[in-house]
């Protein structure tokens, strides 16, 4: 668990830049499939007690209630959760939304029988805080369920294209892609948690016409990318970064010039607490 000042002021930053932009609306844009992947492989059940870390505007948290199950959703940004809280499909379910760090929930030891989440706490700066923290609050017996974008994939080069025109990591802080890379799965969780499944698969992206309205879509409603590029206008390099993202998309179109299509690899895993 890491409380020292820095992590205060970096926790404050994260929950600032999550709250830029337009999350909710990437999420009903093409992020909404993904959370019913993760609740599908799960097989949540009636009456299970399910925690959702990180888990923004409930896009694993709904379906998982809409199963039955009494579900808790948490993240670090308030404005997100609200925006869940108000989403249509989530009117009626039993889902409490709560302000949480992923490094530092504020649970009971073993007090759910599902710890889940949807690209998100792949995002806590502190991985093995984070995986602890899954750890500690899943009863034995119980199961962690997680998706994450790959290194490998669309989105870990999303990063790794940003990287040069972002402001430096602080100390410490990991990659947000190597929760989707299985070996470093394993490091975190492997002596703790016994993974049935381990699967790549990918997500679909026909939202966008052309390959660089991608590009403008992020730079207009992503945190992450919002936050580089004002690094970038900084810096006076923004047009780098603006060339750079546009040449990223046409690299992952998968369609045509004018009717884009994009492929963003992620490993799904669900395990048993030992």
């Amino acid at each position: 668990m890491t409380t020292d000042v820095a992590d205060v002021e970096l926790k404050a930053k994260h929950k600032v830049m999550w709250a830029k932009g337009d999350y909710p609306l990437m999420v009903d844009t093409f992020l909404l499939p993904i959370g019913q992947r993760l609740v599908d492989a799960t097989e949540v059940s009636k009456g299970a007690r399910v925690l959702d870390v990180a888990a923004g505007t409930g896009n694993a948290s709904i379906p998982a209630a809409q199963r039955g199950a009494l579900v808790t959703a948490s993240d670090l940004t308030p404005e997100l959760l609200e925006a869940g809280a108000r989403r249509p499909d989530a009117q009626g379910l039993q889902i409490e939304w709560v302000e949480a760090d992923a490094e530092n929930l504020p649970f009971d030891d073993a007090s759910f029988d599902v710890v889940m989440s949807s690209i998100g706490v792949m995002f806590a700066p502190h991985h093995d805080a984070a995986a602890d923290e899954l750890v500690r609050v899943c009863r034995p017996g119980g199961t962690i369920a997680l998706l994450s974008w790959t290194p490998e994939g669309m989105i870990g080069d999303l990063f790794r294209t940003m990287k040069p025109f972002a402001p430096p990591p602080p100390p410490g802080a990991q990659p947000p892609p190597m929760w989707g890379d299985e070996k470093h799965l394993q490091s975190l969780l492997g002596d703790r948690v016994d993974f049935a499944v381990l699967e790549r698969d990918n997500l679909a992206i026909t939202a966008f016409p052309q390959a660089r309205d991608y590009a403008k879509h992020f730079k207009a409603y992503y945190g992450p990318t919002i936050a580089t590029h004002a690094n970038a206008v900084n810096e006076g390099r923004d047009g780098e970064l603006d060339e750079a993202l546009d040449q990223f998309c046409d690299k992952w179109n998968r369609g045509t010039a004018e009717s884009a299509h994009f492929e963003q690899e992620y490993l799904v895993a669900v395990g048993t607490k030992r």
